[in-house]
């Protein structure tokens, strides 16, 4: 019996070891493969994105280049992908709502990873949130894609050109836009000849030193008329700088104000002009009895309107004037001609 319990104690001996080991191996192995460490000391994150080329379940996750946990789970949700990553609950305060999850690449060989911007700024993310994504950096093939397309687009530029598309192209295969652009460029030479040679307001003004002169004389002019008016002589520099004349306009302007007051209350004949309808309405009956008269002068009718269209009672009358002046006339060259006045007594 004493044997037999020793072969157990010893039994348990190597088993307690084995397990001492097993723990002590796993825990190295954590620690060195930098997964966050044990489970309960990281915390789950989720993000979204269009695609994830090259992902895989158990790529690194970092934040801000430094690798801080791994990727667990990728599935789809709907046209896009969701993926799910485990982080050291030390850096819970560094990925806020303001921090953006892409995706990038461990090595040239497309490995790709998770990374996240650290932000001090914005609330802490809770377990299992969403970090918000944002468009991953260009890949190789991305470059080689738009690089290919580029030549592609060159190719076709040249092509239009061989064939004479757009005014490059003109240029290469019409002589008439060739003839028309020699043309262009003599008329540029025989511009530059005569300027040089004098011709013309800027020719002479780039050659002849009288007139530079005569240029300079103006401009100086000009400074000591800007300098009056600075200094307030002569009527604008008193407009400038005349108080006297500054308050006269705002005494002229309230004073405009003031009648436009009085005509706005409908003081004197202009104000009830403008607010008054009944004289407005008896202005405008005036005005239309005027018509009517004028409309009925123009018609001939009455005295005044056969005076104006008869010419046979005009002369009628001019005759009758003219009798009638004759006749005080004579009357008053021979009073007792006229005047013969019987006094008879019965």
């Amino acid at each position: 019996m004493p044997r037999t319990r020793s072969l157990a104690w010893s039994e348990l001996k190597i088993g307690l070891i084995s397990i001492f080991a097993l723990v002590m191996a796993a825990t190295l192995i954590v620690m060195v493969s930098g997964e966050g460490g044990f489970f309960w000391q990281r915390y789950a994150l989720k993000t979204m994105f269009d695609n994830v080329p090259g992902l895989k379940e158990g790529a690194p996750v970092r934040v801000a280049g430094v690798e801080v946990g791994s990727v667990t789970g990728i599935e789809f949700k709907g046209d896009r992908v969701e993926v799910v990553m485990e982080l050291s609950k030390e850096m819970q305060s560094r990925v806020t709502d303001r921090s953006e999850a892409a995706l990038g690449s461990v090595s040239l060989l497309g490995e790709a990873a998770v990374d996240i911007t650290a932000s001090s700024e914005g609330h802490p993310l809770p377990e299992w949130s969403y970090v918000p994504s944002r468009p991953p950096a260009p890949t190789i093939s991305d470059v080689t894609t738009r690089a290919t397309q580029g030549l592609q687009e060159v190719a076709k530029l040249l092509q239009g050109v061989r064939e004479g598309r757009g005014t490059i192209g003109r240029m290469f295969t019409d002589d008439s836009l060739y003839r028309q652009m020699d043309g262009l460029v003599t008329a540029a030479e025989d511009l530059a000849r005569r300027l040089s040679e004098g011709h013309g307001t800027i020719g002479r003004l780039a050659n002849d030193p009288t007139a530079a002169k005569a240029l300079e004389a103006s401009m100086k002019n000009l400074e000591a008329i800007t300098a009056s008016v600075r200094n307030g002589e002569g009527s604008l520099g008193h407009l400038l700088h005349d108080d006297a004349l500054s308050k006269s306009l705002t005494s002229t302007t309230a004073n405009l104000e003031t009648l436009t007051a009085r005509l706005n209350k409908g003081e004197g004949t202009a104000g009830r002009l403008v607010n008054d309808p009944a004289l407005y309405n008896r202005l405008n009956s005036t005005a239309e009895r005027l018509e009517k008269v004028v409309g009925l002068l123009q018609e001939g009718r009455g005295t005044a309107g056969q005076l104006l269209h008869d010419r046979q009672l005009y002369e009628n009358m001019n005759g009758a004037a003219s009798e009638l002046r004759q006749l005080v006339k004579d009357i008053r060259a021979d009073p007792k001609k006229f005047l013969n006045v019987r006094v008879s007594v019965f």
